[in-house]
C-alpha cells in the first residue's frame, strides 16, 4: 500500500512537470512529450508497480500502447480526410454563399456557423463535425479578414458544448450511461439532462463568441496576409472554343465569372475593345486583359474550374500525353522575381519560350514601379524586379529554385484546389460521417477507411496526406495516454476524490456537488474525457448515496464536468484537430479554456441546486 502511494505521488509529480513543460514555450512540445514517456518508462522499470501477488500492474507495453489507441488513430485519419476536403476545394461554394449572406456582419456569420456546429454536435459525434467545419472556418476567416486563430478554438468548444446536451452527443455521455447501468441504476434517457445542458452550452457559446477572439493572439502565417492578396497582376486570358466564358455577357461593365477583377481591354481579332463593356458578349479567340490579385484569380477558378484549361492550353503542353485531368489536378501557384542579370530582361514572354523551358504558365505580371495598362501581357518586355505569377506542378515549380533567370519566392507557393475531384471527396467524406454518426461502423474504422479512400481515389497523394499529420498531435496524445494509464494504475484520481469528500465533510450537499464538479473538470483536462467519466461515475454515485441524495444529480455532474475539456489540447480530440489549423500553442488552450471551465462550473453551481431542488 505504501509503495502504491509512493508511485501515485511520483506520478503526480510527473503530471505537474509535464503540464509546466507543455505550457512552456522554451521547450518544444515534441521534446516535452517524448521526455514524459521516457520518464514514465524509466520510473516503472527501475521502480516497478506490482500487486500483492508480485505481478506487474503497469509495464512498458501498457505505457507505450497509446500509439495504437483508437482515439489517436481516429484523429490522424480524420486529419487526412479533412485535408482531402481542403485539397479539392469541396466547401468553396458553401463558404461563398455564407459570406455573401452576411458579408458586412462577420460576427453574425461566425455566430451562425458556431450555433450550427453546437446543434449538430448534440445529435452526432462531434469529431467529424469539427472536421467538416475546419476548412469552412478557415475559408470564412480568410474571407472576413480575420486570423484563423480567432475562430478555431471557438469551433472546437462549440462542438464540445453541443455534445453535453443529449445522450448521444458525446462518447463520454454513453460511457457514463453504461457505468450507471452497471451500478444498478436506471439507464439515462436521451433528453434527461438536456435542459440544464443547453443553459450551460448557451453560456459557453456566448463566451466563445465574445471573449475568446479578444484574448487569443493573432497567430497567422505571414503569407496569409496582404502579401498574397494585395498585389495587382496584369493577366491575359485567351478564350478557347470550349471555355465556360464563351457567350458570357457583361453586366454593369463586369463579367460575372471574373468578379473582383478590373478588365483593361479585350483584344478581338484586330480590334481593341475598351471599357465600358455593357452588353458585350465574349467569343472564342478573345484575349481578355485584366488586373487582378491572386485571390481574385483563385476565386474565378473556384467558380469555373474549366478556366484553368484556358490558361494551361493543354493541347500545346509538352506533357499533353499525360492527360487533361492529370495536368489540371496537380497545380500550384507561385511568384518569381526576374533576377538582375536574367537573360529574360528586355524580352517579351513569347520570345523566351518560358512555358516550354519550365513547364510553368505565366498567369500575370506585376511591376512595382508602375501599373502596366495598355499592353497585352505577352507583349510586355520584362525588367529586373518584375514579379511573375506562375502556375505549374509541384515538381516544375520546385525546379525553378535552380533557374538562374528567376528567384522563386518560396513563401508564395500554394496548391490550387483540385476542383475536378471535389465531388469524389464530398462522397468519401459524407460516407465517413454517415457511417460514424449512425453507428454503421466504429468511428475509427470509418476514419481509417476514409483516409485510405482519399489517397486511393487521387484526392490526395502520399505527400499531401503525410503533411496533414501533425507530429505534435501524435506525441502529445501518446504522452497524455501514458499519464492517464499511470494515474489509473496508481489510483491517483480516486485518492483525490476521497480526499475532497473528506475535507468537505459536514458541508452542504450543494458545496460538495460544486467541488466534485470542479474536481472532475480538472481531471478531464489531464486525462482523457472518457477515462475521467468512467473513473468518476462510481465515485459520484458513492458520494450521492453517502449524502442520501438522488444519485443521478452527481451522475449528470460527471457528464457536464467530463465534457469541460477546454483547458488543454489533449483534453479532447477536437482540440487536437484545431491545434494545427489555428497555429496554437499549448498555453493558448489554457488561456482560452480555463476561464470557460470556471464559467461552466459557476453556472452549474448556481443553477443545478435550484433545478434539482437541493436548496
Amino acid at each position: 500500500m505504501i509503495e502504491t502511494q509512493l508511485h501515485m505521488w511520483l506520478v503526480f509529480a510527473f503530471i505537474a512537470v509535464a503540464m509546466y513543460a507543455f505550457a512552456s514555450e522554451k521547450i518544444e512540445l515534441e521534446i516535452s512529450s517524448v521526455a514524459v514517456i521516457t520518464g514514465l518508462l524509466l520510473l516503472f522499470y527501475i521502480y516497478p508497480l506490482k500487486d500483492e501477488s508480485g505481478n506487474l500492474i503497469l509495464n512498458a507495453q501498457s505505457l507505450m500502447s497509446g500509439l495504437a489507441d483508437p482515439a489517436l488513430i481516429t484523429v490522424l485519419s480524420l486529419l487526412v480526410v479533412g485535408q482531402g476536403i481542403v485539397r479539392t476545394g469541396a466547401l468553396e461554394k458553401p463558404i461563398r454563399l455564407l459570406v455573401t449572406i452576411r458579408r458586412h456582419h462577420p460576427i453574425i456569420a461566425i455566430t451562425l456557423v458556431l450555433t450550427t456546429v453546437l446543434i449538430i454536435s448534440a445529435f452526432m459525434n462531434n469529431t467529424p463535425v469539427v472536421v467538416i467545419f475546419i476548412p469552412l472556418m478557415t475559408a470564412l476567416a480568410e474571407r472576413l479578414h480575420k486570423p484563423t486563430s480567432s475562430v478555431m478554438i471557438p469551433l472546437s468548444y462549440a462542438s464540445i458544448l453541443g455534445g453535453m446536451t443529449t445522450l448521444i452527443g458525446s462518447s463520454t455521455n454513453l460511457l457514463v450511461s453504461a457505468a450507471v447501468v452497471q451500478a444498478g441504476l436506471p439507464a439515462i434517457k436521451f433528453f434527461d439532462f438536456t435542459v440544464l445542458g443547453m443553459v450551460l452550452a448557451g453560456a459557453g457559446l456566448l463566451y466563445a463568441l465574445l471573449v475568446i477572439p479578444k484574448i487569443l493572439p493573432e497567430r497567422e502565417a505571414v503569407t496569409d496576409g496582404t502579401s498574397l492578396s494585395g498585389k495587382q497582376f496584369i493577366v491575359q486570358l485567351e478564350i478557347s472554343a470550349d471555355s465556360p466564358l464563351v457567350g458570357e455577357e457583361a453586366v454593369a461593365g463586369q463579367f460575372p465569372s471574373l468578379r473582383n477583377i478590373t478588365i483593361r481591354f479585350i483584344q478581338r481579332d484586330d480590334k481593341l475593345l475598351l471599357p465600358p463593356f455593357d452588353d458585350l458578349m465574349l467569343r472564342p479567340g478573345d484575349a481578355v486583359v485584366f488586373a487582378g490579385t491572386r485571390k481574385s484569380l483563385t476565386d474565378a477558378f473556384a467558380d469555373n474550374p474549366q478556366i484553368i484549361s484556358d490558361f494551361l492550353d493543354i493541347e500545346d503542353d509538352p506533357r499533353a500525353e499525360q492527360g487533361t485531368n492529370q495536368i489540371e489536378k496537380d497545380q500550384m501557384v507561385a511568384e518569381v522575381v526576374i533576377a538582375p542579370a536574367s537573360r529574360m530582361i528586355g524580352r517579351a514572354l513569347h520570345q523566351i519560350n518560358f512555358r516550354y523551358r519550365t513547364h510553368c504558365v505565366v498567369l500575370g505580371i506585376q511591376r512595382r514601379s508602375r501599373m502596366i495598362r495598355t499592353s497585352r501581357m505577352t507583349d510586355i518586355r520584362l525588367e529586373a524586379g518584375d514579379v511573375l505569377l506562375l502556375m505549374g506542378s509541384r515538381a516544375d515549380v520546385t525546379r525553378l529554385r535552380n533557374n538562374p533567370d528567376v528567384l522563386l519566392m518560396e513563401w508564395s507557393t500554394r496548391e490550387l484546389p483540385a476542383l475536378s475531384l471535389a465531388r469524389r471527396a464530398r462522397f468519401i467524406f459524407g460516407a465517413v460521417v454517415l457511417c460514424a454518426a449512425t453507428g454503421l461502423l466504429p468511428i475509427v474504422v470509418a476514419a481509417v477507411a476514409g483516409a485510405t479512400a482519399m489517397v486511393a481515389t487521387g484526392c490526395l497523394n502520399i505527400h499531401q496526406a503525410s503533411r496533414a499529420i501533425d507530429r505534435r498531435i501524435v506525441l502529445l496524445i501518446w504522452a497524455a495516454l501514458a499519464l492517464g494509464s499511470a494515474m489509473q494504475a496508481t489510483g491517483g484520481a480516486v485518492y483525490l476524490a476521497e480526499q475532497v469528500v473528506s475535507l468537505l465533510q459536514g458541508a452542504h450537499v450543494t458545496v460538495i456537488l460544486s467541488f466534485f464538479f470542479l474536481l472532475v473538470a480538472f481531471f478531464t483536462n489531464i486525462l482523457s474525457n472518457n477515462a475521467t467519466a468512467v473513473l468518476f461515475t462510481p465515485v459520484g454515485i458513492g458520494i450521492a448515496q453517502t449524502l442520501q441524495v438522488e444519485p443521478m444529480i452527481f451522475v449528470f455532474a460527471v457528464i457536464f464536468a467530463a465534457n469541460c475539456s477546454f483547458a488543454t489540447p489533449m483534453g479532447y480530440q477536437t482540440n487536437l484537430l484545431v491545434m494545427g489549423p489555428g497555429h496554437y500553442r499549448f498555453a493558448d488552450f489554457f488561456k482560452a479554456g480555463a476561464p470557460l471551465v470556471i464559467l461552466i462550473w459557476l453556472v452549474f453551481s448556481v443553477l443545478a441546486p435550484i433545478y434539482y431542488g437541493l436548496i
